[in-house]
């Protein structure tokens, strides 16, 4: 099941930020955040947490009271929210869902009132050119800003983001993202770098993770401790995010809880390979990758976290990685 949002983590780091925007003087903008799901809804609770009382809105309306209880206000629509906020943030699964919010028929694009958008999604360069070409027509200014870190990241503020736009505009909403994040990276104006940069890295994250689940497999079979290999590969020249964290926290116990799903991971690889194409860049062991992603949905591992992908290398080797805690007598 995804993460609960609304636990009780993180709340003396979110009293410093609202008492240091108070000491700042800083006026708390009347914002809005699209986009509830495991990654949105931590960011907005922290912007809730932080003094921002935004509007917020989500396709799922069962979000709505639980947002309310903490001091947002619900939005009908992207474009009533438009109408309402000069600045709003959305998180959004994939750069359809993201085209449709930002510039369709009823999107950000019409609203009366915004002028800034953030976009945390993981949407493509392409998407977001386009986007901001848009949005630019109608005085709009669009601020790509992926996040990388996670639920647990977005849970506790400690995200990268990855920044691009009028500095100008960033400078505007860098008070918001850092409410969600720790580490910024203004990467200079034009549209879409941020978003590319956040591609790069996930397919980075998407080999090495692939690669890990390979080596790792061949030890089990072999019979080497699950839990002595990822201690020796943590501190030898192997290490990476899935080694580090990915997979201590969510394979090693057979737990396989739902953080980023299998087809997500795929999409953000397919992103970076077609632009990639576009700049002429071979990216021959990425796309491997991305082939495997491909066949771990087609059987049945789209909408499921991608560590789940272990199991196929599994059952090709007939071995297990890890196992299931032993209860304590």
């Amino acid at each position: 099941m995804p993460e609960n949002p609304f636990r009780p983590n993180s709340r003396a780091r979110d009293l410093a930020i609202t008492q240091h925007l108070s000491r700042e003087g800083r006026k708390v903008d009347k914002i809005g955040f699209i986009g509830l799901g495991n990654m949105g809804a931590h960011m907005a609770r922290r912007l809730c947490e932080a003094g921002y009382a935004p509007a917020v809105f989500d396709v799922d309306a069962s979000r709505r009271a639980a947002f309310e209880a903490i001091g947002a206000s619900w939005a009908d629509s992207p474009q009533a929210m438009a109408d309402q906020v000069s600045t709003v943030v959305v998180s959004l699964p994939t750069p359809a869902v993201v085209e449709e919010v930002l510039t369709g028929a009823q999107g950000l694009i019409h609203g009366k009132a915004v002028k800034f958008i953030v976009d945390t999604s993981t949407t493509g360069p392409e998407v977001s050119k386009r986007a901001a070409e848009r949005l630019a027509g109608r005085a709009i200014q669009l601020v790509d800003a992926p996040v990388s870190g996670g639920t647990s990241g977005a849970a506790d503020g400690s995200l990268s983001i990855m920044v691009s736009g009028a500095p100008q505009a960033y400078e505007t909403v860098s008070g918001i993202l850092r409410v969600i994040g720790r580490n910024l990276f203004y990467l200079g104006e034009e549209p879409g770098q941020g978003q590319l940069m956040k591609v790069i890295n996930n397919t980075i994250c998407a080999t090495a993770t692939l690669a890990s689940f390979e080596g790792l497999v061949l030890g089990s079979r072999a019979g080497i401790d699950a839990r002595v290999m990822l201690d020796i590969i943590n501190v030898s020249s192997g290490r990476n995010f899935s080694t580090e964290v990915k997979i201590p926290q969510c394979v090693v116990d057979r737990n396989f809880p739902l953080r980023f799903t299998t087809t997500l991971l795929h999409k953000d690889v397919k992103l970076c390979l077609d632009e990639a194409a576009r700049q002429g860049v071979p990216m021959w062991v990425s796309d491997a990758a991305r082939q495997m992603l491909q066949f771990a949905i087609s059987q049945g591992d789209g909408p499921v976290d991608y560590g789940n992908v272990i199991k196929r290398y599994e059952a090709w080797a007939g071995t297990q990685f890890g196992s299931e805690p032993q209860p304590q007598h």
